[in-house]
């Protein structure tokens, strides 16, 4: 099932993060706990040193996009701000992803207390797993961060 983007508002908008360090598109679907957004790896200037004649997409990167999914999703709860990532644990990549790729984010929010927050996140794309991990972070409100 492809997801398409709806009425959420978009990634720049909600997020402190700009090109060319912002990795999430649009937003499909944004509840209370869980999100789904995706972003395509076009031209983007990490290809022409990783790897040379074979780019892929950084690993750190993929967990970058997922953070930001989280952030999108706390920051909708909790108004304007940064969340900071603090933390990652049982992060498996299972596959690689080259340029020309759309990945989909999908963040499940498992806790929450005071500023802190844990969820579990996965990436797809075409169909296939790509990355699982649990991110942690902390929330700043725009008047703290």
């Amino acid at each position: 099932m492809v997801e398409e983007p709806t009425q959420y508002a978009s990634p720049s908008a909600v997020l402190p993060h700009r090109a060319p360090f912002l990795f999430v598109d649009d937003v499909l679907h944004c509840s209370e706990t869980e999100i789904s957004a995706s972003y395509t790896f076009t031209d983007n200037d990490f290809f022409q040193g990783h790897f040379p004649g074979k780019p892929i997409v950084p690993g750190v990167i993929l967990l970058e996009g997922l953070a930001q999914t989280l952030a999108y999703l706390a920051l909708t709860q909790a108004g304007p701000g940064t969340v900071f990532l603090t933390g990652v644990d049982s992060c498996r990549i299972r596959r690689m992803v080259e340029p020309g790729a759309r990945v989909l984010y999908r963040v499940s929010i498992k806790r929450t207390r005071l500023k802190m927050v844990i969820a579990e996140g996965q990436i797809h794309s075409d169909g296939h797993l790509v990355l699982k991990a649990e991110l942690k972070g902390i929330i700043e409100p725009k008047n703290q961060a």
